[in-house]
């Protein structure tokens, strides 16, 4: 039997309410929030109900995550759903959103049954599946996307890759239209920087690395912004980089899309200079910007044009990364330092952390209509404790996820989740 849970005393700091005090939160039996905020102490404490004094610690929504790679099925070695699980519950996330990228890809019900299934029996967090947008991922074939959301499927995506053939990707449009489903993409064009490996610039010269130009970002997202107007569908920019991207997104809106956008921690965190000598860790997809490309997007984000942030967790081991820089795999890990590395923008005055909150937990749940991001009655009680100061250092010994390929190895961060909460049940404490 599950024993009620009552928090006290905690900073309460829930976006969907617009409330940042000093409160307690109730959770009942069955695992839903009987009461949340400063009155909520006079509701009583529950028979037989497990008491925390959460002193010095705030109180969020668990934390959505709406991009993570997963290895299972095909390449287990690199991550399973039930070790990222572990990783997501352990940097502050309750719910995350699985990529269909695996082998093979999630383009039918049997895996996305199969995937729903196996976190159902392994996972300590909730686990949802994306389905391919397109038959393996090849743009060529839409997928059966009426009954793969049926049968549990969120959004649908391709992955790390574009969806090049347009009068594809205006069918595929029109048809979630009807069902009401989120086309989540990359905005990859395929040609045009075909053997770049990093920003584009002064840097990659002196590196001796080919360059990435923005065009490669710009030029689909205009394209997909035009059509997610003229379909009227949910359009959701899956990861953007550059200030150019946020104006066309502002423009398409304007233009009447319905069009959301995130971004990953590591471009609000990182820049290319980071690269320094051909460290494989920072070759991610989008690359790494300039420093003031990076400063624009955290500004961007404060301002709410960008709707979301994301780990894009992406795990790769020795015999994708370490290799020459250009033959190296993309991809991050980043389940377990989202949070850490978002707070650094709160202490930093750069972003407010209703805001970041907002970003990582209320915005990502109202987009892909997750049943999360709130602490109000009614609601799951997933619940993330953190402590703002914490200090602590990034090791590889420390990590849970299978692969160890983090940006973050060996930083310092203040701030990070000392407890989460699943249905008030708690799957991580430190």
């Amino acid at each position: 039997m599950r024993k009620p849970l009552v928090l006290k005393n905690a900073r309460i700091v829930d976006p969907s309410r617009k409330r940042d005090e000093i409160g307690t939160i109730i959770v009942g039996a069955d695992g839903k929030i009987l009461a949340s905020g400063a009155d909520a102490q006079n509701q009583g404490t529950p028979e037989g109900a497990e008491i925390r004094d959460c002193r010095g610690l705030t109180a969020i929504p668990g934390l959505v995550d709406a991009r993570v790679f997963v290895g299972e099925p095909g390449s287990e070695h690199r991550e399973t759903i039930a070790s990222a699980s572990r990783a997501a519950a352990a940097g502050g996330i309750t719910s995350f959103i699985m990529m269909p990228e695996t082998d093979p890809v999630i383009d039918d019900i049997a895996l996305v049954e199969f995937v729903k299934k196996t976190a159902r029996d392994t996972a300590d967090v909730r686990v949802y599946p994306a389905a391919a947008l397109t038959k393996g991922m090849i743009s060529a074939e839409m997928t059966e996307m009426g009954l793969l959301q049926q049968a549990g499927a969120v959004a649908f995506t391709n992955g790390r890759h574009g969806l090049n053939d347009t009068q594809v990707l205006r069918r595929a449009m029109t048809y979630a239209r009807e069902f009401g489903a989120v086309i989540a993409l990359e905005t990859r064009e395929k040609y045009i920087a075909a053997n770049g490996v990093m920003n584009e610039g002064l840097l990659a010269s002196w590196l001796g690395l080919g360059g990435i130009p923005r065009e490669t970002e710009l030029i689909p997202l205009e394209r997909d912004l035009r059509i997610a107007a003229l379909t009227r569908a949910k359009y959701h920019a899956s990861q953007i980089s550059i200030p150019e991207s946020v104006e066309a997104i502002e423009l398409g809106r304007k233009r009447g899309a319905k069009v959301t956008c995130g971004i990953s921690i590591n471009h609000l965190s990182l820049n290319e200079n980071d690269i320094g000598e051909y460290r494989t860790f920072f070759k991610l997809y989008p690359p790494l910007r300039s420093e003031d490309d990076r400063m624009a997007m955290v500004d961007a984000l404060a301002k709410g044009q960008i709707d979301i942030i994301v780990s894009s967790h992406d795990p790769q081991d020795v015999d994708t990364k370490r290799l020459p820089f250009g033959e190296a795999a993309d991809g991050a890990i980043g389940l377990e330092t989202m949070l850490s590395a978002a707070l650094r923008l709160h202490h930093a005055g750069q972003v407010s952390l209703m805001r970041l909150i907002d970003a990582m937990s209320t915005r990502p749940a109202e987009i892909f209509g997750l049943p999360g991001g709130t602490l109000k009655p009614g609601a799951h009680g997933d619940i993330t404790l953190v402590d703002l100061d914490e200090p602590w250092l990034v090791s590889r010994d420390s990590l849970l996820a299978r692969s160890k390929n983090t940006p973050f190895e060996d930083a310092r961060f203040s701030g990070r989740a000392v407890a989460t909460y699943v249905a008030g049940q708690c799957v991580h404490s430190l």
